[in-house]
């Protein structure tokens, strides 16, 4: 939902277009770890969820997610493979620095959940859906940096978006939502509110108009920033030496207009 936000160029290719992305290994990283913890949750009860498990668990996803059609195209070699494992392997000790696993009281993982506001139909997945005592608490693994002091609340901001689709599907808002940080690792946790709920639902609606209109004008701006460098699109994207026409002359020698009448609703 903050793509657009982001960079409204970045999401026209990415959502209008649909142009192709590079696997990333940040992105595989994250995968093979959530799997991990999923097949933890899920699988084994307490209280066998021990380190060993969770890296016996890692071990079974780590074929399913490397050798899957999303990311066999990083084309690891067999060193850049084990390190990347390793790393993964780091992760999942600094996890159980965080939390004892064997604690938590899991509903369930990976919970696909959808609303619809208005024309727009919202969509998402929860990582880790669990009572805490009587406290309902969404949990989100993160395996990048965590974020600092300025960037916290923008961080938080989708972890209250979870908070709207559990208001919206089960009729309940949860009490606590938080962010396991794998990598330092710390935990960031929030209360959400009503007003928080209803100001994302707001925010929400704004934002749809804004992709809304831009469609409509064929106004997608550039947002030059520090993502830049990261992303997939800097051949096509003119704020950064890239050529628009090279999006259109591809367009054409496949035959087809690159272009939709506007975004999947599905964000």
């Amino acid at each position: 939902m903050t793509a657009f936000k982001d960079c409204a160029l970045a999401f026209r290719f990415s959502v209008i277009e649909r142009l192709p992305e590079p696997p990333s290994p940040y992105a595989a990283k994250g995968t093979l770890v959530h799997r991990a913890l999923e097949l933890l949750m899920w699988q084994e009860e307490p209280p066998d969820r021990t380190r060993g498990a969770a890296l016996r668990k890692l071990a079974v996803a780590v074929p399913e997610v490397l050798d899957s059609d999303e990311y066999r195209g990083l084309c690891l070699s067999d060193k850049e493979r084990s390190d990347f494992v390793d790393d993964a392997v780091s992760l999942i000790d600094n996890y159980f620095m965080i939390e004892d696993p064997n604690d938590v009281r899991v509903l369930g993982t990976e919970l696909r959940m959808s609303a619809q506001l208005g024309s727009l139909r919202l969509s998402g997945i929860i990582d880790r859906l669990e009572l805490d005592g009587d406290e309902l608490v969404v949990t989100d693994y993160k395996t990048g940096r965590a974020p600092g002091a300025n960037f916290e609340q923008s961080k938080l901001g989708g972890v209250h978006f979870y908070a709207f689709l559990c208001s919206e599907v089960l009729g309940r808002r949860p009490d606590r939502v938080q962010l396991l940080h794998l990598r330092e690792p710390l935990v960031i946790s929030t209360v959400p509110s009503e007003q928080s709920v209803i100001a994302l639902r707001r925010q929400a609606g704004a934002l749809w108009s804004a992709v809304v209109m831009a469609c409509d004008r064929e106004d997608f701006r550039p947002k030059p920033g520090r993502l830049c460098s990261y992303c997939s699109y800097r051949d096509y994207c003119p704020a950064v030496g890239g050529d628009l026409a090279l999006l259109e002359a591809s367009a054409a020698r496949a035959g087809s207009t690159a272009r939709a009448s506007g975004p999947d609703a599905r964000l």
